[in-house]
Parts: structure tokens; C-alpha cells; sequence
């Protein structure tokens, strides 16, 4: 079998996004409590920083699986130590089947994806969050169907999750209206291979005009704490509100990866509206992975 990795969405072509996703559906419509394809495999979880959802769904979908997961941190292993990356990487692949990384530095993945014998997957970094992005684009074809030829607005941050949208419309040829404070844009390089599927639009109403989809995040992600208060200042005109949705089709959905701040990047009446399918969002994200690990670990 090739060894595969899923450091980052353009891993996948465009064909394979899409066989993943709506295996990702067939698994979460029908669940064989026999079918464990992963029985007797172990994944290494490698978390720098905390989680919720990453860390439930990867577990859960390995034991559904017949798997196992093993969650380690820097303080627990020799990685907090200063051990090389290479050198962890080669350890630990020759002793699991997958290692699944949720850290700071986008280059921690792909060093330990250079030198690991086994897929190496990325669950979060600085850079991208392909795995959310996976959960996302179930949740949309579940309800409206392909992305093709539709229209996402992003509001805020030019995060890691942005860039995973930025590869998302390329891959699923989509259009992606951006809209972001000064300073704090999506990476040029990122959006310079994304073509014309990228739009930046000056206020919020506009980047969600006729958008099938809005999504926003949190105005300070991990690692950028220290910056809170400088980031409500700096965003407070990037709210996600009745005002933003209303721009948007009339049946399009809200996003968000959560957590979420109320009151902050997303107002509670959008995301606690009828419009939000965040919840549903954060549930596909056990799906999504788990057709995920069968692709990289069952494939012939």
C-alpha cells in the first residue's frame, strides 16, 4: 500500500475529497457495530495543544473501528524534552499504524511526515485545520448538497481554517468571499494559488451577499490570547449577525468550529438560530475521520 499523509486538504484530489465525504455520510447512516477494519491498529494522538472535538472524534471513530488511540503530550514524552522530530517520528511510527498531530507550527507536521513509515495526520496547526474543514463540507452536502459553483463567506480572522477554505474551493471549485481586518488577511501565497475563487470584500454585509454559507471563528485563536484585547478592537465590525445572514440566501447555513464566543465573532441569535447547523457540524466530525482513517489505513 502507498503510504498516504493528510497534512493539509490538497493531499486529496478533488475526486477523492469527495468519496471521502460521502463515505463519511455512509458511515454516520449506517453504522456496523461488526464492520472493524482497524481492529488490532493503534493511533498515536500527539497534542500540543488542548481539545474537545479532535481529540473525542479521533478516539471514538478508532474504537468503533476496533482500534485504539494513544493520547500523548509533549510533558508526558521525550518531545517536550527537545528528542529531534525525526527522531520521535521514526520511533513512533515503528511502533503505531497512524499518528495524528494537533500542534503550533504547521512544519512540526510536515517534518514528522517526512520521516514517519506511517500516514501522518494533521488535527490542527498555525497553518490549517483540514480535518474541520472535512466535518464542514460533510455537513453542507448532507443538507444543500455539492459546493460546486456555491458561494461561502468567510467574516474574520485569516486563520488556519481560512486557508483549509482557501483549499477548499480549489479543490470543490467553489467561490470564497473573504472578509478580515487590515493585518490580519489569509496568508498571500495561500490565496494567490486559489486563483479568482478568492474575493475579498471591505465589510461583512457584502462578503455574504447571496453566499450559500458563512462561517467565522473565534477572533483569537490559540496561541494568540495575549492579543484579546487588541483583536476586539481590531474586529468588532466582524460579526457574524442578523444584519450578515440576512445578506446570504435565505436558506443558507451558519458555521462555526467552535468554541464559539457569543456575542464576540458570532451573535447568539445566529448561532443558536435556525439558521446555524454548528452542532450537526461538530458531530461530522467522527464521521469525516473515521472515513478518513479508513482511507489511509484500509486502502489496497
Amino acid at each position: 500500500m502507498t503510504l498516504r499523509h493528510f497534512t493539509s486538504l490538497l493531499d486529496v484530489s478533488s475526486a477523492e475529497l469527495r468519496t471521502l465525504i460521502h463515505r463519511a455520510i455512509e458511515l454516520k447512516n449506517h453504522r456496523d457495530i461488526d464492520y472493524q477494519p482497524l481492529k488490532g491498529r493503534v493511533l498515536a494522538m500527539i497534542f500540543e495543544k488542548s481539545s474537545t472535538r479532535t481529540r473525542i472524534s479521533f478516539e471514538a471513530g478508532m474504537a468503533h473501528f476496533g482500534g485504539s488511540a494513544l493520547f500523548l503530550s509533549p510533558r508526558d514524552t521525550q518531545l517536550g524534552r527537545g528528542e529531534p522530530l525525526r527522531d520521535s517520528a521514526k520511533v513512533i511510527s515503528s511502533m503505531v499504524d497512524c499518528i495524528m498531530l494537533r500542534t503550533d507550527k504547521h512544519d512540526t507536521v510536515a517534518t514528522f511526515a517526512e520521516h514517519s513509515s506511517v500516514p501522518v495526520i494533521n488535527g490542527l496547526t498555525d497553518e490549517q485545520h483540514p480535518c474541520q474543514l472535512l466535518a464542514d463540507i460533510q455537513t453542507f452536502f448532507e443538507l444543500r448538497g455539492d459546493l460546486q459553483g456555491k458561494t461561502v463567506a468567510w467574516i474574520g480572522d485569516g486563520n488556519n481554517m481560512c486557508h483549509s477554505y482557501i483549499h477548499a474551493a480549489m479543490l470543490l471549485d467553489f467561490t470564497l468571499h473573504i472578509a478580515c481586518p487590515a493585518g490580519y488577511c489569509p496568508s498571500p501565497a495561500i490565496v494567490a494559488a486559489a486563483g479568482g475563487r478568492v474575493k475579498f470584500f471591505a465589510g461583512t454585509v457584502a462578503a455574504a451577499q447571496d453566499a450559500d454559507l458563512v462561517v467565522t471563528d473565534v477572533w483569537a485563536s490559540m496561541g494568540h490570547e495575549e492579543e484579546q484585547r487588541q483583536r476586539q478592537i481590531a474586529f468588532k465590525d466582524y460579526q457574524v449577525n442578523n444584519a450578515v445572514m440576512s445578506a446570504a440566501k435565505t436558506d443558507a447555513l451558519f458555521m462555526h468550529c467552535l468554541p464559539a464566543h457569543r456575542g464576540e465573532e458570532v451573535s447568539g441569535d445566529v448561532i443558536d438560530g435556525p439558521q446555524s447547523v454548528v452542532f450537526q457540524e461538530a458531530e461530522n466530525r467522527l464521521h469525516a475521520q473515521k472515513a478518513l482513517l479508513e482511507f489511509l489505513l484500509c486502502r489496497k
